[in-house]
């Protein structure tokens, strides 16, 4: 039997809208190699000047995730000779990090909490990117200089659903101090995986590998259980794992190896000679900290104490800001538990299926509720109204109006369609009165289709039950 161990390397960039050393934009997709310039491509004689948004940015991180914040730091360079950044080598920090000794709580998906510790959180230069296409390789030098946060945590890890909470709730945490957007599709978040297998009763680490730059949830789930189960097989025939950096093809569900994996002495760091240490005065970390908002933990309580929510709503609704933000403007024009029991139905149904955020205004929200509590509009025609307000239109009135959609609570005009269908279908009636349930939904059905959606579903109900004694 085999123990699994999981460290993380987590890569952020941070939402400043200009780049860690030079003016040039962060902005995503713009064409390529048309934001950069002389300073974060590094041409010869060029200078660097930090950005102090970045610095920030990088301190609310590590109040956050309980961080010792060094009041001394500095950047270093650390030499490589890879494409992706011309000058041959990235500022980032090496000897003086801004965080160290930090930790974070996950939820464990069989119950429980668990520590895991953050090794440190340093600043850095996010490198450019390599197209790989028909055989060929080119280069956008557009993310060269984009400032990145790397998260570091020690391997405290044991499986991919550990993995995926320590993510999510990093996620969440970064999203609530908006210091970053964390579209994990356009690499603004992304994850180094170390991994390394031992038998269980060893008290020794295995040999680690390193999988780079994974960026979405489900990638990070394969790639542990592929890699893992390819250490444990190489193992259990007798090979030996190799310390490497391996890269993760999730269309074919495989890691390959890029490199050996380089330790710090193979980067040859130096301090960087062109920028300055930098001190955190105690005022400024202080204003940080108390400034810092309102979690998912803190705010999933409240929910759950507010708004009556059960445990399992609040936390999900919580998990994410906009989500929750959302919940939270509406809930104040319009019944709460109707507000949530549409953000978990159809806003997530909608969501997975479409693959969109939603752009829902939260009075069109609230309108949208209102008209479903005072009974204007049934669940069936809501679904056709929250689709519409969804995509971000607002007037819901006039949506209902023009369509059509307004409920029949006419209890004669109710009792005239049962009278109908009853009369046209004898044998569901019959079903129903030798005890099979399922005609009863049958007849409702049939009530419900020949008054085109628009019936009150209680009152259907009800009658339909009055009129089969």
């Amino acid at each position: 039997m085999w123990d699994i161990v999981i460290g993380l390397e987590i890569h952020v960039e941070l939402s400043t809208a200009s780049k860690i050393f030079c003016g040039c934009s962060t902005s995503f997709g713009g064409e390529p190699n048309t934001q950069c310039c002389p300073v974060c491509i590094g041409m010869p004689g060029t200078l660097p000047v930090l950005n102090e948004k970045v610095l920030e940015y990088a301190v609310k991180a590590g109040l956050a995730l309980n961080c010792e914040i060094t009041r001394y730091n500095k950047f270093d360079r650390k030499n490589y000779f890879y494409p992706d950044l011309p000058k041959a080598y990235q500022i980032s920090q090496l000897h003086l990090p801004f965080c160290r000794n930090g930790h974070l709580e996950i939820e464990l998906p069989m119950g429980g909490i668990k520590k895991i510790r953050i090794h440190e959180i340093h600043m850095e230069e996010d490198a450019g990117k390599l197209l790989h296409e028909r055989g060929k390789t080119y280069l956008d030098y557009n993310r060269c200089g984009v400032p990145l946060i790397e998260i570091v945590t020690e391997p405290d890890m044991t499986c991919a659903d550990e993995v995926i909470a320590c993510l999510s709730s990093i996620k969440s945490m970064l999203e609530y101090l908006e210091i970053s957007d964390c579209q994990m599709q356009e690499g603004s978040l992304r994850a180094d995986v170390n991994l390394s297998v031992k038998p269980k009763e060893s008290t020794q680490y295995g040999v680690r590998t390193e999988m780079k730059n994974i960026n979405s949830f489900k990638a990070i789930s394969r790639a542990i259980e592929y890699e893992s189960m390819r250490q444990i097989e190489l193992l259990t025939d007798g090979g030996e794992v190799y310390q490497e950096t391996r890269r993760w093809d999730d269309n074919i569900g495989e890691s390959f190896v890029m490199r050996s994996k380089e330790n710090a002495p193979d980067y040859r760091y130096f301090p960087d000679p062109d920028i300055p240490p930098i001190f955190f005065e105690e005022d400024f970390i202080n204003t940080l900290k108390v400034n810092l908002p309102e979690f998912k933990e803190e705010k999933s309580a409240r929910f759950m104490k507010e708004y009556n929510l059960s445990k399992k709503d609040a936390s999900l609704i919580s998990a994410d800001k906009k989500t929750a933000t959302l919940y939270e403007d509406t809930a104040k024009l319009a019944s709460a538990k109707e507000t949530a029991s549409w953000i978990l139905g159809e806003m997530m149904y909608l969501m997975s299926s479409t693959g969109l955020e939603p752009k829902i205004n939260s009075q069109a929200f609230a309108d949208f509720i209102n008209a479903i509590t005072a009974g204007k509009i049934n669940r069936t025609a809501g679904k056709q109204v929250f689709e519409y307000i969804f995509g971000g239109d607002n007037d819901v009135a006039e949506f209902i109006e023009k369509h059509g959609l307004i409920q029949i609570n006419d209890d004669s005009l109710v009792s005239a369609v049962v009278d109908k269908i009853l009369s046209e279908n004898e044998n569901a009636v019959q079903e129903y009165k030798s005890g099979k349930d399922k005609a009863f939904g049958f007849l409702v059905g049939q009530v419900m289709k020949e008054l085109r959606g628009k019936g009150n579903p209680a009152m259907v109900n009800s009658i339909l039950k009055n009129l089969l004694g």
